[in-house]
């Protein structure tokens, strides 16, 4: 096997009407958090596990319905500021292929009557795996999906 990384980030910001201890709380509780992470209705849930604190790990992992396939992510938080900052860092499989590993940095900043969210993720993607954009389209489904969750 010819090993192989690729580099790529992205930066994504969003505003919402919530407050920064609503947002962090969606991040930081996980029954909040599984209202929004994950794959939607095309992702079936095979375990889960969560421990929100610097040093904890989180695990989920999933089948895609349409091929068979089982996603996994795995992080460990390495700085956690409450109601303000989240960073980590994550690896992620498909199947047993490990795909790449990440640091991704949440920021959450007063704005007004709500806050403003911005996550950064720097990723390593190996061995040929070619993401093509997709990781960045997987995060902003997955804000999109987390600013509906902090509308109910």
């Amino acid at each position: 096997m010819n090993r192989s990384v690729a580099h790529a980030s992205f930066t994504i910001t969003r505003r919402w009407k919530a407050a920064p201890a609503r947002v962090f709380a969606a991040f930081a509780d996980q029954s909040q958090k599984d209202k929004w992470f994950g794959g939607g209705p095309e992702w079936e849930p095979v375990s889960r596990s969560f421990d929100f604190r610097v040093g904890g790990h989180e695990h989920a992992s999933g089948r895609w319905k349409q091929n068979g396939v089982v996603s996994r992510f795995d992080c460990t938080y390495l700085d956690i500021v409450t109601d303000s900052r989240i960073i980590y860092s994550y690896v992620m499989h498909l199947d047993e292929c490990k795909i790449s590993v990440s640091q991704a940095c949440i920021e959450i900043m007063p704005d007004g009557q709500g806050s403003t969210l911005t996550l950064t993720e720097y990723g390593d993607y190996l061995d040929g795996y070619d993401d093509a954009g997709s990781r960045e389209r997987g995060t902003n489904a997955l804000m999109d999906a987390l600013g509906k969750s902090l509308e109910a």
